[in-house]
């Protein structure tokens, strides 16, 4: 896809969701996307590939959890892939500082490529189960947002993210349709960890008929130690 192609469709999307990027910021996006479709031949990263698809699908769905964030805030993006949603939050908001966690090296390595190419500051990358860096103390309990998009079920994804946002931070939860068996078979993991539902906001992406949910979790109390069990264990025994 042409530039000027991409920043006209850009725009039009971003005209439904009351964002605005700069030239420059345009231009990151445009980099990214095309190392997204080079890397992708040699690693897989992502199914979508089409242009228009990318920037719907990951960047625009990305950037919809920005009205979430304070301003200067911390924010770990759980499980990461290829960068979504924490590339695109960190290109719109220079101000929040942003952690990628991916256990996958391969990924790692393209999210760097990414971060320098684009010159991207204030934005790290760590190779990391998450079970692992939800235990290490210079992760635990220390960010205001956590945020992960399509990486498990509620009650799998609280032990993932609650135990590495500090108390009054928000786990920002990303997800598709139909989250209402979820939340009800995740309440009681989501009190064990420390957390509680605050909302759930449903939505339609632009100029489709693509739903979303995002569910915010509020942290409130400590997470118990015993919290994330180790490697494997969240996934295959879900706590009720």
């Amino acid at each position: 896809m042409e530039k000027e192609e991409f920043n006209n469709l850009l725009d039009k999307y971003l005209n439904e969701t009351s964002l605005k990027f700069n030239e420059k910021q345009k231009e990151q996006l445009y980099l990214y996307m095309n190392l997204l479709i080079e890397w992708n031949e040699k690693i897989n990263l992502t199914a979508i590939v089409e242009p228009k698809e990318v920037i719907l699908k990951h960047f625009i769905d990305s950037l919809t959890i920005n009205k979430y964030l304070k301003e200067n805030a911390t924010l770990a993006d759980v499980g990461t892939g290829a960068g979504f949603p924490g590339i695109p939050l960190k290109i719109l908001r220079t101000d929040i500082k942003v952690t990628l966690v991916d256990s996958l090296n391969k990924r790692i390595n393209f999210l760097n490529e990414v971060i320098e190419k684009l010159n991207l500051e204030d934005i790290v990358t760590v190779h990391s189960r998450i079970e692992d860096f939800g235990k290490n103390k210079s992760y635990r309990e220390k960010f205001d947002y956590v945020t992960a998009r399509a990486v498990a079920n509620l009650a799998v994804l609280s032990e993932y993210l609650i135990p590495i946002a500090k108390i009054g931070g928000k786990c920002v939860c990303m997800k598709g349709s139909n989250v209402e068996e979820e939340i009800t078979s995740g309440k009681n993991a989501i009190n064990v960890l420390g957390g509680k539902i605050e909302k759930v906001d449903e939505f339609v992406l632009p100029d489709s008929d693509i739903s979303r949910n995002v569910i915010i979790l509020s942290k409130i109390k400590n997470t118990p130690a015993r919290f994330p069990r180790k490697a494997g264990m969240p996934s295959k025994e879900p706590l009720k």
